[in-house]
């Protein structure tokens, strides 16, 4: 059963290395990161699942210590998904999982067996909602650390632009990340998401699988767009 969840933004911008001189705009989001992978730390899990936005050749399962890199963001930087030796993996991280090993190495995490799981823009939700169950059966105590960014169309100068659409979407995002409303992550329109470049909807949908029934509350711990993208922090327990 899903016992809590921590859900991040996961641009690679997240990491100080990659924003180098722009990195202290994000520093109110890592912090966050770190507030709500304590409450996954506190809720004593014996599965953390990190599920995250991926390509078609990014998608899980990514095993513990799966290697990531952001030398495509020109930063010779390598991380893996928690703890992990040698070099026998036969894919690497998409970045958004990279992030999140990032964020749990930063953290110091070593609290539960890690997995990883890609989940492609085109997912239909039932799909997304069906794998979230599946993966909150599978364990007693099972903790997820959700990556996703909301819309990217809040400012003209966002990679999508301005549209007016984004800013109410984005807010109802918050609404259902800082109340833990499952329905209302369920019932999240695939094509709008996609329309406003929004990486977070089919994550977000799988912790809607995970989380039916579990009684959880949230608590929305950051939301911004510095770039034109909606960046949430929220906590689940």
């Amino acid at each position: 059963m899903l016992v809590a969840a921590a859900l991040c933004p996961c641009p690679p911008l997240l990491v100080p290395q990659v924003a180098a001189g722009a990195a202290p705009e994000l520093d109110a989001a890592r912090a966050a990161c770190a507030d709500a992978l304590g409450v996954l730390a506190a809720a004593r899990t014996d599965l953390l699942v990190v599920v995250g936005p991926a390509e078609q050749s990014g998608r899980g399962p990514h095993p513990q210590g799966t290697p990531g890199s952001f030398r495509g963001f020109g930063v010779d930087l390598d991380v893996r998904l928690g703890p992990g030796q040698g070099t026998a993996y036969d894919r690497t991280l998409p970045p958004s999982l990279a992030v999140a090993g990032w964020l749990l190495e930063r953290t110091r995490w070593a609290d539960a067996p890690i997995e990883g799981l890609g989940v492609g823009e085109p997912l239909a939700p039932e799909r997304c909602v069906e794998a979230g169950r599946e993966i909150g059966a599978r364990r007693e105590r099972v903790g997820l650390l959700v990556m996703g960014d909301a819309s990217a169309c809040r400012t003209v100068k966002a990679p999508g632009y301005l549209d007016e659409r984004a800013a109410p979407f984005d807010a109802g995002v918050a609404r259902a990340l800082g109340s833990a409303d499952v329905a209302a992550l369920k019932a999240l329109d695939p094509g709008l998401a996609y329309e406003l470049k929004a990486s977070g909807r089919a994550p977000w949908q799988v912790l809607a699988g995970a989380a039916e029934n579990a009684g959880l509350t949230g608590t929305l711990l950051y939301e911004d767009a510095p770039y034109g993208v909606g960046y949430m922090v929220a906590a689940w327990s």
